[in-house]
């Protein structure tokens, strides 16, 4: 065997290095993973060389996974900065760049590494599910970097939908509608809301349970769901602009423009629109979903309905999930795919799924 076959063999059978940016809950349940996987066969494949938070960063060659997190938070050694992920990911072999941050920055750097032929997982929406522009060039930087883009995060914390829409499309199928409980934390305020107590005081107990945002106008607002439609619609061979999707808020205009101290004792204003058309739902014997939905033609919306008892949406609990998808071979009856929508653990897991895959199939290149 020459020198140089067995340098590429041992670059391929070695262990992915990653670079960990983000440590909030998602990030951290990610390290605390790969710090439970040392000695393990997973822990053989992904080596944690470097991590970040917006104010610190760690790094060792030699891998960080089993160091306590608040190394990072309390006594890194180095300030954060993004071209420090390229120093920490230099050289040969399988490198992976795990984004579980929410940052507008972060997702402008995806494209960069992608060229560079640096791999990216994350569960960060803002690099497929904002500009047209942005998705463009992320799918060129895959292609001109030979480099991977681990994206099932992004919408149902890991739940196939991305993968399965993909396996459709290889197969021949053409994706003809979408529509979508994308929200875990809408989900659960419309799954608890009785139409008898205060709108507003399930919102309260969904920030208190983590549920929302500190600022539960993000996931009132319907953004989150536009950006995760977007990605659907996408993958499913829709290249729609933002704007393409029309967003009906689950919040006054009001609400909206408040100050963010004055959010909170504004919050009575969603009671009773919500409670009249509660009352109407319940009249016809519907429930109140908030959904997004891709129309044949491509025609994208994002708001509240009422739906029929039997419809596909209308079922599960909690802050579940819940997708159906209409195809040429789930014309008449959808496929239905269905899960936990959010969550650190499951999010965190789907990042390292993609990961592993990754390293996977690099070893076999």
């Amino acid at each position: 065997m020459s020198a140089k076959v067995a340098t590429l063999r041992r670059e391929r059978t070695a262990p992915a290095r990653v670079a960990l940016l983000g440590t909030g809950t998602v990030g951290s349940a990610a390290w605390a993973r790969l710090a439970r996987w040392q000695g393990t066969p997973q822990g053989e494949r992904l080596r944690l060389v470097h991590a970040a938070n917006s104010r610190f960063a760690l790094a060792d060659p030699e891998g960080i996974a089993g160091k306590a997190g608040e190394l990072l938070l309390r006594n890194a050694p180095q300030a954060s900065a993004l071209d420090a992920v390229d120093v920490a990911l230099s050289g040969a072999g399988t490198r992976i760049v795990i984004d579980a941050t929410a940052s507008e920055r972060v997702a402008e750097w995806h494209a960069h590494w992608l060229v560079r032929g640096i791999h990216v997982v994350t569960a960060c929406k803002l690099g497929q599910g904002t500009s047209l522009a942005r998705w463009r060039a992320i799918q060129e930087a895959r292609r001109a970097g030979d480099a991977d883009y681990g994206d099932s995060a992004t919408v149902g914390a890991g739940l196939p939908l991305l993968h399965a829409i993909r396996r459709l499309r290889a197969g021949g199928d053409s994706i003809h509608a979408i529509a979508g409980l994308l929200s875990g934390s809408l989900g659960w305020l419309l799954n608890s809301y009785d139409g008898l107590r205060p709108f507003s005081g399930f919102v309260r107990q969904a920030q208190e349970a983590g549920y929302t945002e500190p600022d539960p106008r993000e996931d009132l607002s319907g953004e989150d769901v536009r950006r995760k439609l977007l990605i659907l619609a996408r993958a499913a061979g829709h290249p729609l602009e933002s704007e393409s999707v029309q967003v009906e808020p689950l919040m006054p205009t009001e609400l909206s423009a408040l100050p963010r101290a004055d959010v909170d004792a504004a919050l009575p204003l969603l009671d009773a629109p919500l409670r009249d058309r509660f009352a109407a739902a319940y009249k016809n014997g519907e429930k109140l979903r908030f959904v997004g939905r891709l129309q044949t033609g491509g025609l994208a919306t994002v708001g509240l309905e009422a739906l029929a008892a039997g419809h596909p949406l209308v079922g599960g609990s909690g802050a579940d999930n819940r997708v159906a998808i209409w195809s040429d071979r789930y014309r008449d009856q959808p496929l239905v795919i269905q899960g936990p929508g959010a969550g650190a653990e499951v999010t965190a897991a789907a990042l390292l799924d993609d990961a592993l895959a990754i390293q996977a199939a690099r070893s076999q290149d």
